[in-house]
C-alpha cells in the first residue's frame, strides 16, 4: 500500500517532479534565491524564500509579488502532473513544498495588506491540500 494512497476515492495526491539542480544551487550558499528564480522560473522554492525574505524586510508588496509568482507556476506544475483543482498537496513530498510555501505566503502577504478575502482563500486552499503544511505555515 503506497502512503499517499487515498481510501476515500477522491483524486490521488499530486506530486510535482524532482529537479536536484536548483536545491542544489540554494544550499551551496553563494548563489541567492533570486539567481535561482532567474536561472529556474518554474522552480516555487526560490518565489518563496524571496516572499519570505521581502516579508521579513517589511516590504509586504513585494512579497505579495514574489508569492503570487511562485503560486502561479506552481499552479502550472500541478495542472501539468494531472492536478484537477482538488485533492491532497503532499507537504512531505520535497517538490510540493515550494507551492505550498508560495501559497502560505500569499495568504500571509493578502492579510497584511487588509485583502481580506483573499487571504482567507489561500487559507483555505492550503489546508484543504495539506493539513500538514498549513500546521507548519500558519504560525
Amino acid at each position: 500500500m503506497s502512503l499517499h494512497e487515498n481510501l476515500l476515492g477522491g483524486p490521488a495526491p499530486t506530486l510535482l517532479p524532482e529537479e536536484e539542480q536548483p536545491y542544489s544551487m540554494l544550499a551551496e550558499g553563494g548563489v541567492s534565491a533570486a539567481d535561482v528564480a532567474a536561472q529556474f522560473p518554474t522552480f516555487s522554492l526560490a518565489w518563496a524564500q524571496l516572499a519570505d525574505e521581502s516579508f521579513t524586510a517589511g516590504r509586504v508588496v513585494e512579497s505579495y509579488a514574489f508569492a503570487r509568482t511562485g503560486y502561479h507556476r506552481g499552479l502550472d506544475q500541478l495542472r501539468r502532473a494531472g492536478w484537477k483543482g482538488h485533492g491532497p498537496i503532499p507537504w512531505d513530498h520535497r517538490p510540493n513544498r515550494g507551492f505550498l510555501r508560495c501559497l502560505a505566503a500569499l495568504a500571509r502577504a493578502a492579510d497584511a495588506i487588509k485583502e481580506t478575502d483573499e487571504a482567507a482563500r489561500c487559507w483555505q486552499f492550503l489546508q484543504d491540500s495539506s493539513a500538514e503544511a498549513y500546521a507548519e505555515l500558519k504560525q
